[in-house]
């Protein structure tokens, strides 16, 4: 029993997702047919699920949905894309023609970035969803694997070309996305209209014929810096360097943030660290990891199948040394390393070892859309125009414009000023505050996010202000719902969506992130978060040790404890 108990067997009944995967025929499905299918805006039966895996979501816009209904019309059904980006690097051209796309072809006409260093196209009506994964091929993107059961978009540390340190460990993202992309041909027979291959025979190897039992999160991060936020992953390699030079990685396996309300079983967790490994090994470890999941994971119960419940399930040592069986290797003892800098970017210019400028521009919630006082899609497209270097998605929703030359910087930081992307007087707060999209477009939305969160910031900044902390950070996400997309559980203040205009609120994150907040008050409005926020950072004012962050303070004073065993004290 012991061994039928680690191999995730007599867990209960398959869930529905795993008879769907295993007919599909490798992610077909009858997908090519329902795109042809114009009595509904959306795709039916199981196709609602397999387009995942073709890195879209189907989904309405709820704002107008109650209204549709009285007119007898069904919602105004469209697909959110979002694009496979390892290390969240484009060219200008390709920025040019997403934003291209984005302006002819999608009902909302913006842009957005994600806390998954890619961007998304929202709102793009059945009609035009082959013509966008065909435009985005032209210009050389896709969209394989970004959503679904199997790895997702691989984060990279930003900046990936300002040293070679950077180069190296984006250059392994890349390998690492190759590596683990689904080989199925669905996805050039269908949206590219490649050949039906007679006698071809789809295969495999480290995804299996079902695929991962859940989705999958892999991430590579250069500390000092921990913008990927580690402990958010099924899978991160941290960066050890020797003079300057990468030579391998410690390994984190069973980081996740998600958990659904009410459900004791599920919790967000931090990833447990396996060791350290050559650079060598590290695709056979991502394999042996990969697979000891795909064979191990809970296929009965979605919300107990990732990584993070297998390892709680079956212990982290068994769960090394499969991985260590599997890959042919052992780990060695961790090597030292530090995250001292804040997570957010660096917002601004700065100057590369190379001589290259680096422009880091604050995108609030990752939207770019032009408003009547802010141009800032056009801006950057004006900027795409004459720029020589490349575009760095980040995983806090900002962009950086890279490898700008001295000839160049003036004009690029003209453009983006007339275009309103660059803001002399953003606060600390507003830098160190994101939120996932929320209303009206995603279906899991409980509370708004991306909407709310530009006043709610302008509210804690007047807190900060009146206690005379002003010019300090607190890291503050917001999450429509539990599933996580903004990385809430890891904030020093986290909310986390209930009902509309009703959040959890959890304390206690750290400014490294990594820790995870513990629940403070529960179901309360924006106005009675505010009130609490008041009160905790008037006693942080006062009472913070010198460089104190807030997060660390509350649990210091007591007025939250700390989690240590995320399923037993998060909930205690």
């Amino acid at each position: 029993m012991k061994d039928q108990k680690v191999l995730g067997q007599n867990l209960g009944s398959l869930s529905d997702n795993e008879r769907l995967k295993k007919q599909s025929n490798f992610l077909r499905g009858t997908i090519e047919q329902d795109l042809s299918d114009r009595v509904t805006g959306g795709f039916t039966g199981d196709n609602f699920q397999l387009i995942r895996f073709h890195g879209m979501y189907q989904q309405d816009d709820r704002d107008i949905r109650a209204e549709r209904q009285k007119q007898k019309l069904e919602p105004l059904q469209n697909v959110m894309l979002r694009a496979r980006m390892p290390g969240g690097i484009i060219t200008s051209m390709q920025w040019l023609g997403i934003d291209k796309f984005a302006t002819d072809y999608t009902i909302y006409g913006s842009i957005r970035l994600t806390t998954r260093q890619t961007f998304q196209f929202h709102g793009v009506l059945k009609p035009n969803v082959k013509l966008m994964h065909q435009t985005l091929n032209q210009i050389g993107i896709d969209s394989i694997g970004t959503a679904g059961d199997v790895n997702r978009n691989v984060l990279c540390t930003s900046n990936p070309v300002e040293s070679s340190l950077h180069r190296e460990a984006y250059e392994w993202a890349q390998k690492i996305s190759e590596h683990l992309l689904p080989k199925t041909r669905a996805y050039v027979e269908i949206w590219l209209d490649g050949e039906k291959l007679i006698g071809y025979q789809d295969e495999e190897p480290i995804l299996g014929k079902t695929y991962l039992p859940r989705k999958f999160k892999t991430a590579v991060v250069i500390p000092p810096h921990n913008d990927v936020d580690v402990h958010a992953n099924d899978l991160s390699f941290i960066a050890i360097a020797d003079n300057g030079k990468l030579v391998g990685f410690n390994v984190l396996v069973g980081g996740g943030l998600s958990m659904t309300h009410g459900d004791t079983k599920t919790y967000p967790r931090k990833a447990d660290e396996l060791g350290y490994v050559s650079l060598d090994k590290t695709l056979d470890v991502t394999t042996a990891v990969v697979t000891t999941q795909r064979d191990w994971g809970n296929r009965s119960n979605r919300k107990n199948s990732k990584t993070k419940y297998t390892l709680d399930r079956v212990g982290t040592d068994v769960f090394k040394s499969e991985v260590e069986k599997r890959g042919g290797m052992q780990f060695e003892v961790s090597r030292p390393y530090a995250f001292t800098e804040q997570r957010g970017d660096r917002i601004g210019w700065v100057e590369g070892i190379d001589g290259k400028h680096h422009l880091s521009l604050f995108i609030e919630n990752g939207r770019l859309l032009d408003y009547s006082d802010k141009p800032l899609k056009t801006g950057v497209a004006e900027i795409a125009k004459i720029h020589k270097g490349d575009f760095r998605i980040t995983t806090n929703q900002n962009l950086i414009i890279g490898g700008v030359s001295k000839t160049n910087k003036l004009i690029i930081d003209k453009i983006a000023r007339q275009h309103a992307l660059i803001n002399d007087d953003l606060s600390e707060q507003r830098k160190s505050s994101m939120a996932c999209v929320s209303f009206p477009t995603c279906p899991l939305a409980m509370a708004e996010a991306e909407r709310m969160l530009s006043q709610f910031v302008t509210s804690v900044e007047g807190i900060l202000v009146k206690h005379n902390v002003g010019c300090e950070q607190i890291v503050l996400r917001v999450s429509g719902c539990p599933n996580g997309c903004s990385r809430a559980m890891l904030a020093e203040i986290g909310l986390v969506g209930k009902a509309l205009g009703h959040y959890n609120l959890y304390l206690g994150g750290n400014l490294e992130g990594t820790r995870i907040p513990k629940i403070y008050r529960e179901n309360i409005t924006e106005i009675q978060i505010l009130t609490e926020i008041d009160t905790l950072v008037a006693f942080w004012a006062k009472d913070r040790n010198e460089r104190e962050g807030f997060g660390d303070f509350v649990i210091r004073a007591g007025i939250i404890e700390e989690v240590i065993v995320s399923k037993r004290d998060f909930y205690a």
